[in-house]
């Protein structure tokens, strides 16, 4: 990349938190194209401006077992949905190659659960665009080094969010990020980048010193003027609460703040992206509610983004 990365990176949310206006207001930022259709990924992919990222969700490899679908559909009173295992991957990425030859694409393009197929990391090289990979675990990592990609986001298990394990049926390993970032760094040379629970200036400063290139942060921006947090979640993050990470909240783990569903299902299985179609509905109620955000859930301040980044480099440069 001919540009200077810097010490923060404002992270990828899915499912609204992440807005052009976001990403336009932060150093670098990232645009989140995991749940949304192809037409709004074009649509964001043209009101971008400046140097940013984007990240999609990889194609779902695992089918869930049907008899586990259909057990919480009946409890929720429910049909099955239907699910599109491949999370738009293919369109998507399509749609962020046409936007890079227009001359407006992004600087880099992520994954989250799983790695590019080396094709497409291939695509993006001849378009001198990087290729980063999010991985949870060193044997990823060594997966996603020996592929070609360029930079590894290492997230630890307080990262708000969904944990970006490869495999749906996976248990994540919960070892703290810094214990996690050492343990990658012994398998690869590549950037790392670190993310996971990140809320103040002496944690960038930290994890900076530790070796990582950069610190994305997402949960802290997810009260920023320009982010697309809904009001509901706005008051759900203010009033505060404890956070867990569980399966109950679309059926593959994700951080956010607890609820009755989570608490009465503890050992909801692995039915991503099922689940999350079950519940959508019933998002308004508390019960159900959808307040993905990392641990500690609380230390999160509103304001301006570029305000949040400031107060997240303290006397670090940008």
């Amino acid at each position: 990349m001919d540009f200077v990365l810097p010490h923060v990176l404002a992270a990828p949310m899915a499912g609204g938190p992440s807005t052009p206006e976001l990403v336009d207001a932060v150093s670098f930022g990232f645009l989140a194209f995991g749940t949304c259709s192809v037409d709004d990924a074009r649509a964001q992919l043209a009101r971008t401006t400046g140097d940013y990222g984007v990240n999609l969700f990889s194609e779902q490899t695992e089918k869930p077992e049907d008899t586990d679908v259909e057990s919480i559909a009946a409890e929720l009173g429910v049909e099955v949905p239907t699910a599109d295992l491949t999370c738009g991957y293919p369109a998507k990425f399509a749609a962020v190659l046409d936007a890079i030859d227009a001359g407006r694409g992004p600087r880099v393009v992520s994954t989250m659960f799983g790695c590019f197929p080396e094709t497409d990391i291939q695509a993006l090289h001849e378009r001198g665009v990087e290729a980063w990979v999010n991985v949870t675990n060193p044997e990823d990592a060594l997966t996603a080094t020996q592929r070609g990609a360029d930079k590894l986001v290492v997230q630890g298990p307080n990262a708000g969010g969904h944990r970006g394990t490869w495999s749906i049926t996976a248990e994540p390993d919960w070892r703290s990020l810094p214990e996690l970032f050492a343990a990658v760094r012994e398998v690869t040379d590549l950037p790392l980048i670190a993310a996971g629970g990140v809320r103040t200036s002496s944690d960038i400063a930290q994890l900076i010193e530790f070796g990582a290139v950069a610190v994305m942060c997402g949960s802290a921006f997810l009260l920023a003027d320009e982010a697309g947090t809904s009001e509901f979640n706005r008051e759900l993050l203010a009033a505060g609460g404890s956070s867990t990470s569980t399966r109950a909240f679309s059926g593959r783990y994700a951080r956010g703040l607890e609820t009755t569903f989570t608490r009465e299902h503890p050992d909801m299985p692995a039915i991503y992206p099922y689940l999350n179609a079950m519940l959508k509905p019933r998002r308004s109620d508390l019960d159900f509610a959808y307040c993905l955000v990392g641990e500690p859930a609380a230390q999160l301040h509103a304001g301006s983004a570029k305000g949040i980044e400031q107060r997240l480099l303290g006397t670090l440069e940008v």
